[in-house]
């Protein structure tokens, strides 16, 4: 079993005071780092994503043209080279293998949406190392993380999600996205156990 640690968007702009804050976001930066100091030989890939969105058109969208949605399109977050952009400081990055940005110019939920800075697909980072199993964290669980999730499994990963080392937006939502996970497959279990 080779096993990878996804670390989905655990972004300033999706953290507490963020444009896209979610409540628990800083802890689970934190909760993150503390895990990979007691873990981080259990994993032979850590990727990190970031959504990376362009800041002079919508991204396809995404960004709203006044009043959004917030299930197709949303406020301003996450543009390439700002504050909001960055990790969450947190978040220890020191173990992370690869960085992979998302969503430049589109719509991007998924990690597997994105690619390294070096053109790198997750796909085939996974399939180079010989990845069978994923763990997941980060933000948000009834979004990205979700995503993140249902792509792994449907590259064939077996997929467990650190239930204390994800923070959602809504509680009613989350709680749905994890039911889903569950029920497509994945594991839910805290980090500690």
């Amino acid at each position: 079993m080779t096993r990878a640690l996804f670390i989905v968007d655990v972004q300033n702009d999706f953290t507490e005071g963020g444009a896209l804050g979610v409540d628990g976001g800083d802890a689970v930066a934190v909760g993150v780092s503390r895990f990979l100091v007691a873990h981080r030989d259990d994993y032979a890939l850590v990727i990190a994503s970031r959504d990376w969105h362009d800041g002079d058109n919508d991204n396809g969208g995404h960004f709203a043209d006044g009043q959004p949605d917030f299930v197709d399109s949303w406020p301003v977050h996450c543009v390439a080279g700002t504050e909001g952009a960055e990790y969450d400081p947190g978040l220890d990055t020191s173990a992370v293998t690869h960085h992979v940005k998302k969503g430049q110019g589109v719509p991007a939920y998924s990690l597997f949406e994105g690619v390294t800075d070096d053109g790198e697909t997750v796909a085939d980072l996974l399939t180079a190392h010989g990845v069978t199993d994923v763990d997941v964290t980060g933000i948000a669980t009834d979004y990205c993380v979700r995503a993140s999730a249902l792509d792994a499994i449907a590259h064939g990963r077996h997929v467990r999600v650190l239930t204390d080392l994800v923070a959602g937006v809504a509680p009613d939502s989350s709680d749905a996205a994890l039911a889903e996970l569950a029920h497509s497959g994945a594991e839910l279990q805290e980090s500690t156990s």
